[in-house]
């Protein structure tokens, strides 16, 4: 057997590409949008990826199924569980509770585990030449390390009333047939550390059965289906915003993009232009090059792994927009964007003084200001002190005082921050309140400062918080 774990560090999704080597047949599960990689898997081990699945109809990202199928002529192998208002609207073979795959000497059995999904399914592996027991359990988003796949997205993110309850409900039954397989089955799981579609789950790739039955909080509830249920959905983090859109592409018959887009590098005149018609600019440089000198009215957001995460909250899938950044950062970017389906970026610029030179204008700055500095304006009356993080990071530890206002929805919440007086922002460690900075910038507000270095190291050098239980 061939195995190799495909790993997305940018939104901590995992794939997986499993092949027989006897036969030359391989099948990828849950690939990335990106497919160009399980291409060249394939070519550097002489294999045909003839098979394609998926664990259910994922929100977090765009699933590279279709494009996969399209370019090899793999077969799609999806499930065909949980009801009429969850079957894909597109042509593949329906999986239910019990079928089999066979890949060469390789089989697949399904399970259907409904609870993140009503739909969800499980693969569970056996090498035949090595043993007929089977030896590796391809969870999705049922079961993580340390985890279990959250039931509230369909209700919070995509609006399904009445949904979490229910799969929270069913996950309770899904983990009971996860705790009768066999201790020492390996558990390959969709998501990482940093995914939003749980609230605990561990940094390491993969476990084991046994082992995520002693330790998986989930599996210490072991005849308390109430308290299971409300652990389950208390304090989960914030869907991110474009969750709605994934689970409806991933659903529905769509365009396909078969490779990595190369983005057109526009001059200064172009790029003013468009933003003359309104289009919106994203600066994807670090923080502190951003607050250094930046386009007026354009929004932060640092390319690094949660550069996807954070453009989906403030970008619409209608709207085209531009990004600022280095040249050798295109193509990064680019497949960032691209596995959560924001194909419209028309172009990119790698210096914003062109700008300033061409427009005869003056690049703005940021107004970052340091620990002492924070003290020193804690101390006065007319100050609002604004945290940025999630509602659960909040709740742990905050600065006395601090309103919370989530930095994904803070366009929305425009009113809840004061015109009239002083106000200063924190996240964690900056780079959520840069892009909060660079969107109130945008909405007129002069009178903010940036606590860029946030709690990180506020609580490092000792300062006092406090907590909600």
């Amino acid at each position: 057997m061939f195995f190799q774990h495909v790993y997305d560090k940018s939104l901590a999704q995992a794939s997986y590409f499993i092949g027989c080597q006897k036969a030359g047949v391989a099948m990828v599960i849950d690939p990335k949008r990106d497919v160009d990689t399980y291409l060249e898997i394939a070519k550097q081990n002489n294999m045909t990826i003839t098979h394609v699945a998926e664990t259910h109809i994922h929100a977090d990202f765009l699933a590279g199924s279709r494009e996969l199928a399209a370019l090899t002529g793999a077969q799609l192998y999806l499930s065909d569980e949980g009801g009429p208002d969850w079957q894909y609207q597109f042509p593949h073979n329906g999986l239910h509770d019990g079928d089999v795959i066979k890949l060469g000497n390789l089989s697949f059995k399904v399970m259907h585990t409904p609870g993140h999904t009503p739909e969800s399914i499980s693969f569970l592996l056996t090498d035949h030449p090595a043993s007929d027991n089977p030896v590796m359990l391809f969870t999705g988003d049922f079961v993580f390390v340390g985890d279990i796949g959250r039931p509230d997205l369909l209700e919070k993110a995509a609006g399904l009333k009445g949904t979490q309850d229910l799969g929270a409900q069913q996950m309770y039954k899904s983990i009971k047939k996860f705790a009768d397989l066999p201790d020492y089955i390996q558990v390959w799981p969709g998501h990482g550390a940093g995914s939003a579609c749980g609230k605990a789950l561990g940094a390491v790739p993969s476990s084991t059965i046994g082992y995520e039955k002693v330790r998986n909080w989930a599996f210490q509830y072991d005849s308390d289906e109430p308290g299971f249920v409300q652990y389950l959905l208390a304090d989960q983090p914030e869907p991110p915003k474009y969750f709605a859109m994934m689970k409806k592409l991933n659903k529905v018959d769509r365009p396909l993009l078969t490779e990595v887009p190369k983005v057109k590098k526009f001059g200064a005149a172009e790029l003013i232009a468009n933003l003359g018609k309104g289009i919106k600019l994203i600066d994807a440089r670090n923080k502190a090059d951003f607050a250094a000198g930046f386009i007026p009215g354009s929004i932060n957001i640092p390319g690094n792994n949660a550069f996807a995460t954070w453009a989906g909250w403030f970008l619409e899938y209608n709207e085209p927009f531009i990004v600022v950044a280095a040249e050798e950062q295109m193509e990064d970017l680019t497949r960032k964007l691209m596995r959560i389906g924001l194909d419209n970026l028309i172009g990119y610029v790698d210096n914003v003084n062109d700008w300033a030179t061409h427009t005869g204008q003056s690049l703005e700055t940021g107004k970052v200001i340091s620990v002492d500095e924070f003290k020193n304006l804690k101390q006065q009356n007319n100050l609002q002190l604004v945290d940025l993080r999630g509602a659960s990071e909040y709740k742990t530890a905050h600065i006395q005082g601090a309103d919370n206002i989530f930095v994904g929805t803070i366009e929305k919440n425009l009113d809840k921050i004061s015109k009239d007086r002083r106000v200063v922002i924190h996240c964690q460690g900056g780079d959520r309140a840069a892009i909060a900075y660079s969107i109130l910038a945008k909405h007129g507000y002069d009178n903010v400062l940036n606590y860029t270095a946030g709690m990180n190291e506020w609580i490092n050098e000792g300062n006092p918080v406090v907590s909600e239980s």
